[in-house]
């Protein structure tokens, strides 16, 4: 009942598994219990129908009083022990959850985030978690749980009166293939509301990220209109998905209520047969109110048991994604970055054709072409983010596709143009480079990053909160912050994007002044877009659609009069229309 597919078919890990057996065994006690409770009362009125038409004396009172006073106590005991093992555990299970997702997408290759939004990630890891934990927590424990002692006091019923039993019985099978019958459109409709979920998350988290230039053009009513159709078209689909599946739920639970009726029809038809005692069909009529009570729950809940399969593929989809693998040790033979006939491209489109280049330590190697061309992807390879489908990639002479990324990664430091920060201070920032620093090493690697003057500024200094990704500072400011990070990391390979495109003169400077205290004396690999940005380069590639066009020095490349020739001569050009 549970093994490995239950498992997958509810995405619950190990211990989640050990949870619901809990959880099962736990409700067959407090069902049966329960059960108990109403022989109790039978037994009680069995001796006053006694005392009535037979003058018998009533049972001791104290003897009554000693089962009523055992059954509150197991009732008590039980039902505590079912809360612990349903309720409790499964929070554990929630967080034990989303530790496994959240560690799953950090393995995972960058690739994957290309082909997946974040609100659909989002909507897997919070909202298709929530809803398997009520599933978890509301569904299998007490649907399972049910589904055995029911057995057991159908058995018990069969011995007593096998016609009683089948009257008072028929219609649970009944109603459960016919809740079962409908698996199938509440499977469909389940997707519906999914995906019409995942176009409300993306429209609100488009609207958030560039409410700016949705003002700027003047477009919040077009906008807001379509964003108010998406909410609509949400609501449309799951008022009629619920409409769908709660006529199941209503003709499965009036079916399985017929049993009430068939059972005093069945009882009164036996005895005037003389076949059955009243008292009997009495204990059967308490003992069938006590079998449907669970199941009422159950009918409610066995349709989100199906509805829940929708997240729990999406959550068995991100486990089974292939993640990057390798060794935990690294140990180069020096830190020259070699690309060897690489070539990669993102699902049908080719993005680098054979491509083959050194970028050596202690020298600057930039790359540069026309956009498109690859440079990006080639400093995405280069630290694993995504891996090689042809050729390799060695870092001191190690095949980088055999060593884990995050092995790998501790010997690389990446400065971008776009900057990430987090909501934090200044100091944790910078921390970020290398968790174990102290205050002091974080204010140095900050000084050597031109950072402390801005900082003495900041009403704490350096213990001042920044906001959302440094909403706080200037573009100036959060790259010198990046900067330090990634000095107080100390690695031997950097990888550069521009660092400083989109800053100005004073900035940039700065920045330049920072730069060069991170390089000095390491294997930098700079994708580079202006031609001035590298003239003080040891190697220039130059990639054109793809494939490396031309190699070599800032002079050797100029006197080629090749294409790096052209593209610095239109971009002087550019420089000087722009300043005239």
């Amino acid at each position: 009942m549970f093994g490995e597919n239950f498992q997958r078919k509810y995405a619950l890990t190990d211990q989640g598994v050990k949870n619901v057996k809990k959880g099962t065994f736990w409700t067959v006690l407090v069902n049966l219990i329960v059960m108990g409770g109403a022989s109790i009362l039978y037994l009680l009125m069995a001796g006053l129908m006694g005392t009535l038409t037979e003058g018998s004396p009533l049972p001791g009172a104290a003897l009554l009083l000693g089962g009523v006073v055992l059954f509150l106590i197991l009732s008590f005991l039980t039902h505590l022990q079912q809360y612990k093992s349903t309720y409790g555990l499964v929070y554990n299970e929630v967080r034990s959850t989303r530790l496994s997702l959240a560690e799953r997408l950090r393995k995972l290759p960058l690739g994957y985030f290309g082909k997946r939004d974040l609100a659909d990630l989002t909507e897997t890891v919070m909202g298709d978690v929530n809803r398997m934990e009520h599933v978890w927590s509301h569904v299998l424990g007490y649907l399972y749980g049910a589904y055995i002692s029911t057995a057991i006091i159908a058995l018990c019923l069969l011995a007593y009166d096998w016609r009683m039993a089948l009257a008072a019985l028929w219609g649970v099978p009944v109603a459960f293939l016919l809740l079962f019958g409908s698996r199938k459109l509440a499977a469909k409709s389940a997707e519906r509301t999914k995906a019409a979920a995942i176009r409300v998350s993306d429209g609100i988290q488009e609207a958030l990220e560039n409410v700016r230039e949705i003002r700027a053009a003047n477009q919040e009513e077009r906008y807001l209109a379509g964003l108010n159709a998406k909410i609509d078209e949400h609501e449309r689909v799951t008022i009629a998905g619920e409409l769908a599946i709660g006529l199941f739920i209503n003709a499965a639970s009036v079916v399985m209520r017929l049993g009430i009726a068939t059972t005093i029809l069945t009882g009164a038809h036996l005895i005037l047969a003389g076949q059955l005692d009243f008292m009997l069909l009495f204990l059967f009529l308490l003992v069938i109110t006590r079998i449907y009570a669970p199941f009422d729950q159950a009918l409610a809940l066995i349709t989100e048991m199906f509805v829940s399969q929708v997240c729990a593929d999406r959550m068995n989809a991100l486990y089974d994604t292939p993640i990057a693998e390798g060794s935990d040790t690294f140990s180069p033979q020096g830190h020259d970055i070699v690309f060897d006939h690489v070539s990669f491209a993102y699902d049908d489109k080719a993005v680098l054709k054979n491509v083959s280049f050194t970028a050596k330590e202690g020298e600057v190697t930039a790359l540069v072409g026309p956009s498109g061309s690859g440079k990006s992807t080639c400093a995405k390879l280069a630290a694993r983010l995504w891996d090689v489908q042809q050729g390799a990639i060695r870092v001191g002479g190690v095949d980088i596709t055999t060593v884990d990324p995050e092995t790998l990664l501790r010997d690389y430091a990446m400065v971008f143009q776009d900057v990430v920060l987090f909501d934090d201070t200044v100091m944790e920032n910078i921390r970020l480079g290398r968790r174990g620093a102290t205050d002091d090493e974080v204010i140095a690697a900050a000084c050597a990053a031109n950072c402390a003057d801005f900082v003495a500024k900041l009403p704490n200094g350096y213990h001042t909160p920044i906001g959302e990704n440094g909403a706080r500072l200037s573009g100036g400011e959060r790259q010198r912050i990046s900067i330090a990070r990634a000095l107080l990391k100390d690695a031997p390979i950097v990888l550069l994007d521009e660092a400083t495109a989109s800053l100005d003169v004073e900035n940039e400077t700065q920045v330049q002044q920072a730069l060069s205290r991170l390089l000095a004396g390491k294997t930098v690999l700079v994708i580079a877009h202006r031609m001035r940005t590298v003239a003080a380069a040891d190697k220039i590639v130059v990639l054109q659609d793809g494939r490396v066009a031309e190699q070599g020095t800032p002079a050797e490349l100029m006197a080629q009069k090749g294409l790096f020739c052209r593209m610095a001569a239109l971009q002087s050009q550019s420089e000087q229309w722009q300043l005239a």
